[in-house]
């Protein structure tokens, strides 16, 4: 059985704390990992604040190199790690292989944008009394970048923290989810071993508690984190001086207007409810269909779950796999349970067996039933009948979380009328709210977070614009 260790100062470190990774499918335990103390985590940050005064001073080439190797690190090992996440956190195979696949795209996205980090010339002489007078802005990196990152997407959301912290210089502090620690550690080495510079990253596998006294840290300059709301926001609450990005919960809604391309809308809304056992930020939680519609909608949808294969995540034709834990599987059951005794219906699924729980669609459910106000992250859906799509809209907003919706509909009218009005931080028209390009402004409004990423979006974030103003004596 093999041992890692975690990433600080450029080595790897044991640890006498050992945790124990277990298969998601056999329960056996196939890796050990050393845990983090207290003083390690001091210790990274010293690491990342003297790494910085390197960091800073890397020329544009380099950094660019430097994340063209990562990428290129990243595809070589790729069956490797998707076959980690996987055996770790339980995610189907083929659906680990696209993670890795967009982490590599991401890496590449930000070596992209290194090019484009830059400023502009200003006219000042606006008034007679700043005549003579020109600026010129530039962008420096801010310093030290702490990346906290949940179990779902263990490479690619890292990536989306750590590439554009590289690509604007900055070094980085990389706290994985305790579910996934193995694939974040796997890429922390990657990243360490390409890059030849100690405390560009350092790992810290902890507890978030053990974290937390840190977050207020005013050597660390920035905070991105992505996870649930509770602890999100708390972390903004604590980091009172640091810019923060949340990228936080959701329970994802879809109008499907009465002109919708069925044929292509079920399968798409079908694989975006349930891949991952729905354990995605944007999974799709809440559709609601034009009525006249409804009745062949609901149908098609419900044969079309039918064929959605679950079980052991190493199977090729598996698209969902177990949830994270059983007593995750046991809150989603008890929650659509709890549905069912006030009025709704199962249209099919609603089973629990072990960490596994069944594809499930509900409907006749209410607005404020938990399967409906509260991210559900878990393999379920319901799908409600409305009146206009107007009310649609309305519908989705009903909520406390706002990150993406879906809309389909061949109506331009009505296409315009959702971007306008949907409370939401992305409006996918013609599409599942499930989707995401690595290039594109991600993150949500309300209680679905602050901020966003994106490698361009990113990289401003964690850059300051500094003004310089010339007076042409």
């Amino acid at each position: 059985m093999q041992h890692y260790g975690f990433i600080l100062n450029g080595n790897i470190v044991l640890t006498s704390r050992q945790h124990n990774v277990k298969n998601k499918s056999t329960h056996q335990v196939f890796a050990t990992i050393s845990l983090s103390f207290e003083n390690d985590i001091e210790k990274a940050i010293e690491s990342a604040t003297k790494a910085f005064e390197v960091t800073k001073k890397l020329p544009a080439y380099k950094r660019k190199e430097i994340l063209y190797k990562i990428a290129s690190e990243i595809s070589g090992q790729k069956e490797e790690l998707a076959q980690t996440i996987s055996i770790e956190t339980g995610k189907p195979i083929k659906l680990s292989r696209i993670e890795v696949d967009r982490a590599v795209n991401t890496f590449q996205f930000a070596a992209e944008e290194v090019d484009k980090i830059c400023g502009e010339v200003l006219n000042l002489d606006v008034t007679a009394q700043s005549e003579n007078r020109f600026g010129i802005t530039k962008r420096f990196p801010i310093g030290p970048v702490l990346a906290i990152t949940p179990f779902n997407f263990p490479i690619n959301l890292a990536a989306h923290k750590i590439a554009p912290a590289i690509a604007a210089g900055n070094t980085i502090i990389f706290k994985p989810a305790t579910a996934a620690m193995l694939t974040g550690s796997k890429l922390a080495m990657i990243i360490n071993e390409v890059s030849q510079i100690p405390g560009l990253i350092n790992s810290v596998n902890c507890s978030g508690s053990m974290i937390e006294k840190f977050l207020s840290d005013e050597r660390i300059k920035k905070i991105s984190f992505t996870g649930s709301c509770e602890i999100g926001w708390r972390i903004k609450q604590l980091a009172s001086k640091q810019k923060v990005t949340l990228e936080l919960g959701g329970n994802a809604g879809v109008v499907v207007d009465k002109d919708a391309d069925l044929e292509f809308a079920i399968p798409r809304l079908v694989s975006g409810s349930f891949a991952h056992a729905g354990q995605i930020c944007i999974s799709v939680q809440r559709i609601f269909v034009l009525k006249e519609i409804f009745e062949s909608f609901i149908q098609k949808f419900v044969d079309e779950t039918s064929k959605v294969k679950c079980g052991d995540p190493l199977d090729e034709n598996v698209i969902v796999g177990p949830m994270i834990t059983e007593n995750d599987a046991k809150r989603i059951e008890d929650w659509v349970n709890e549905a069912v005794s006030d009025g709704a219906k199962v249209l099919i699924g609603g089973k629990r067996k072990g960490e596994f729980y069944k594809p499930t669609v509900l409907t006749n459910t209410k607005p404020e039933m938990k399967v409906n106000a509260l991210e559900a992250f878990a393999p379920i859906v319901t799908i409600e009948p409305v009146d206009s799509f107007e009310e649609g809209i309305k519908q989705i907003n009903n909520s406390r979380y706002g990150l993406q919706a879906g809309v389909f509909t061949n109506n331009l009218k009505n296409a315009l009328y959702a971007m306008e009005n949907l409370e939401v931080g992305g409006v996918i028209i013609n599409d599942y709210p499930t989707f995401r390009v690595d290039n594109m402004p991600y993150g949500g409004v309300k209680d679905s977070g602050t901020g966003r990423e994106g490698l361009k979006y990113a990289i401003e974030d964690m850059t300051e614009l500094r003004l310089v103003v010339f007076n042409k004596l």
